[in-house]
């Protein structure tokens, strides 16, 4: 099945490398992806009726499909309808909730280029209209998971224009943002740095 973005572009994934060591390293981790772990914790505030912060939908439009029986359908090619914006939005005492969740490999920074132009406009816009946005960043080799306020990435992506870095520096991001510890329930509790910061 082939994806396109709207530019006509051929969508190809990253290639993910498994490495079993490294998966069940702690008991904490459990293998589990940054997304999972967030997604396993929205489910909990919802269940809780702490917040409704859900992953947004990736908008596809379908182009061809081969039907080989008639249970059966198969997608050949689709195409993004739109650029994405971020991973998830929501609500959380009466306020509006958008943020992005990445990772990276490396141990000492967080490479910008894990961030798109679209996406640095879509927190702006969020910024601008007093809503709640911030990124969740993992160091997957360190276990480590950092929250970082959307106006302190901004910063960042704005500064790499004036001076060529970049990335961010680790300590960066423990200076500016608030580590967050992987617990059982919820597994990442932003929630507990958002009342700290915002209420």
């Amino acid at each position: 099945m082939e994806f396109r973005y709207p530019n006509g572009k051929i969508y190809k994934p990253q290639e993910v490398i498994k490495t079993p060591y490294l998966k069940k390293k702690t008991y904490s981790n459990r293998g589990m992806t940054l997304e999972e772990d967030l997604n396993e914790t929205n489910v909990y505030y919802l269940e809780q009726k702490i917040a409704v912060i859900h992953k947004k939908p990736t908008p596809v439009q379908i182009v061809s499909v081969d039907y080989p029986k008639r249970s059966a359908a198969v997608i050949k090619e689709a195409y993004f309808k739109q650029a994405s914006t971020t991973d998830y939005n929501g609500i959380y005492r009466g306020r509006y909730i958008d943020f992005e969740a990445k990772e990276t490999r490396n141990k000492t920074s967080f490479p910008l280029q894990n961030f798109h132009q679209h996406q640095i406009n879509h927190m702006n816009a969020i910024l601008q209209q007093d809503g709640i946005c911030f990124v969740i960043l993992r160091f997957t080799t360190l276990d480590e998971i950092y929250f970082l306020d959307a106006k302190h990435l901004l910063t960042f992506w704005n500064r790499q224009f004036a001076d060529g870095r970049k990335s961010i520096t680790k300590l960066e991001i423990e200076t500016y943002g608030h580590q967050l510890a992987i617990g059982y329930h919820p597994r990442i509790d932003y929630i507990k740095v958002i009342d700290q910061v915002y209420f």
